[in-house]
């Protein structure tokens, strides 16, 4: 690292960013957003730090859609992961982009748990979305916290994925997958 450095430096008048540069295994760094996999024959992947800096976007454009419509928040949030997906779109992993499709979904059942406030009014919200009476009012009430419901069985079953796909939410992992085919 030392006379790479100084190669850089002294012969080519180059400035080398110490913070940035290192010397280490192709899958300990990242370059661009994208890091490598150790395997023998390595993928490109999306590295750690980006994955964390668009679940930070995410989280912020779901805090500020708290009074909105479904259908509102999915307009602001479509063309974020539009774009995100499209800068990596070159990804080999595709179990990343299928977790994070999962915990946008999550979000904005968490979100939906929120705007509903009240214990009748969610189970009323639950009965209109399909769950039937006997199973709605227990969950309704079950003292849980928005994360916890924003998971439990009774919201995936009263906004399934399907749900999502119809009303014009994006899938990550589709989106990238039509760009692999495309290209």
């Amino acid at each position: 690292m030392a006379g790479i450095t100084a190669f850089l430096e002294q012969r080519l008048k180059l400035k080398v960013n110490a913070n940035k540069s290192a010397v280490a295994r192709p899958w300990q760094r990242k370059f661009l957003g994208y890091s490598v996999t150790w395997h023998k024959k390595p993928k490109l992947k999306i590295a750690l730090s980006s994955r964390q800096r668009f679940a930070e976007k995410i989280r912020q454009t779901l805090r500020g859609a708290r009074g909105q419509s479904l259908g509102q928040v999915l307009d602001q949030l479509n063309p974020v992961l539009r774009g995100w997906v499209s800068y990596f779109r070159l990804t080999e992993e595709r179990g990343v982009l299928e977790e994070l499709d999962g915990w946008i979904r999550r979000r904005l059942r968490t979100l939906l748990w929120r705007q509903w406030k009240r214990p009748f009014t969610r189970a009323q919200q639950l009965i209109r979305a399909g769950l039937d009476t006997q199973r709605a009012w227990p969950s309704a009430t079950n003292g849980r916290g928005p994360w916890w419901n924003g998971g439990a069985s009774h919201m995936h079953v009263a906004f399934p994925q399907s749900l999502f796909d119809r009303m014009g939410l994006l899938s990550l992992l589709a989106t990238q997958r039509r760009f692999s085919l495309a290209s």
